[in-house]
């Protein structure tokens, strides 16, 4: 088993990356990092509750998770890697493309692994049109949306003016990672980002355009949407993919569910019309987050492949920053 300390027991770190890791076979949750220990012992009673300088220095402790809020993650990670762990960060990656850069090439001076924590392609919506993509042929439009009805602004650190806040950097990662990995580099992006609410202190709001020769990809997503839309459209030569609904395993998880249960990840289905207009349902793939965590255990122990190299968040980062000046700038950002 190895031995994993989770650092920061927030909403990320109690709601999604405790249940998964102590789920996940060959990993074993014994350290969680956090200044509430009665919090994380009133929601997990079976680990110790120490502060980061005790779970570095704990040679048991072969994996660190870093689930804090997106300023902390670029020196959390330097100096996990530097105690010589393996690493997962939380989405975004880092703040900028060199922080990025920088954690590339420390853990490749260490040998140790450094994955990123893009859960979403592992997605129903995700995983069910990469199982019938070539159904449909060549796509020309897609969408990818994550909209919601939140128009009251929130305290929380994702909600105020300062480094890694917005939902560029929160969803708009989710997405972008999507497009990259279903698409490959895109050739440009426009991007229109943008606090909307009255209050707002930080972007709520973005609409992005990834450009591929002849294919659209648009990235959106607001927090004053109603009535929302497809959160999966794809419009190719062969036919179109329409899927309502979000990946339903995070409303799982805070319920309290076990990732890996009977109907663990179950969605809507989604609708195939092919190019003579004839309709059908498509059961969707169940979402499956825990893989990602069964990836990483098997990574370390048996050498297997990353699951989400950082190299790929690196890229992410990238676009993250181009779509920034994009909207800065009012124009198309070259790729």
């Amino acid at each position: 088993m190895i031995g994993t300390a989770l650092i920061g027991f927030g909403y990320a770190g109690k709601t999604i990356h405790s249940p998964l890791i102590r789920a996940a076979q060959g990993l074993d949750l014994t350290t969680i990092v956090s200044s509430r220990p009665d919090d994380v012992h009133a929601a997990v009673t079976d680990v110790r509750v120490t502060n980061f300088e005790d779970a570095l220095a704990d040679p048991a402790i072969e994996l660190v998770v870093i689930a804090t809020p997106n300023d902390l993650h670029a020196p959390q990670a330097h100096a996990a890697l530097h105690a010589g762990k393996h690493v997962v960060v939380d989405k975004p990656f880092c703040l900028d493309v060199a922080q990025g850069q920088a954690l590339v090439d420390h853990a490749s001076r260490a040998g140790k692994l450094l994955s990123v924590f893009h859960c979403r392609r592992w997605d129903s919506n995700f995983l069910t049109y990469s199982r019938i993509r070539d159904r449909l042929g060549a796509p020309y439009q897609v969408v990818l949306r994550y909209d919601r009805w939140r128009p009251e602004v929130r305290n929380r650190w994702r909600e105020r003016d300062g480094p890694g806040s917005g939902i560029w950097f929160d969803l708009g990662s989710h997405l972008i990672d999507q497009a990259l990995t279903l698409f490959g580099w895109p050739q440009a992006i426009t991007a229109d980002i943008t606090p909307q609410r009255p209050g707002a202190q930080t972007d709520d709001f973005f609409h992005a355009t990834l450009f591929y020769g002849p294919l659209r990809v648009i990235l959106h997503s607001s927090m004053m949407t109603l009535s929302v839309g497809p959160a999966f459209e794809v419009q190719a030569d062969k036919g179109a993919f329409i899927k309502y609904g979000m990946d339903p395993q995070e409303d799982m998880l805070k319920a309290g569910r076990t990732p890996g249960d009977d109907g663990w990840g179950g969605d809507r289905d989604g609708h195939l019309t092919d190019i003579s207009g004839k309709t059908e349902s498509i059961v969707s793939a169940p979402g499956n987050y825990l893989a990602y965590y069964q990836a990483i255990a098997r990574a370390i122990s048996a050498g297997e492949p990353n699951p989400v190299p950082a190299t790929d968040a690196l890229k992410v980062m990238q676009v993250i920053e181009a779509g920034f000046r994009s909207a800065r700038e009012g124009r198309r950002i070259a790729l």
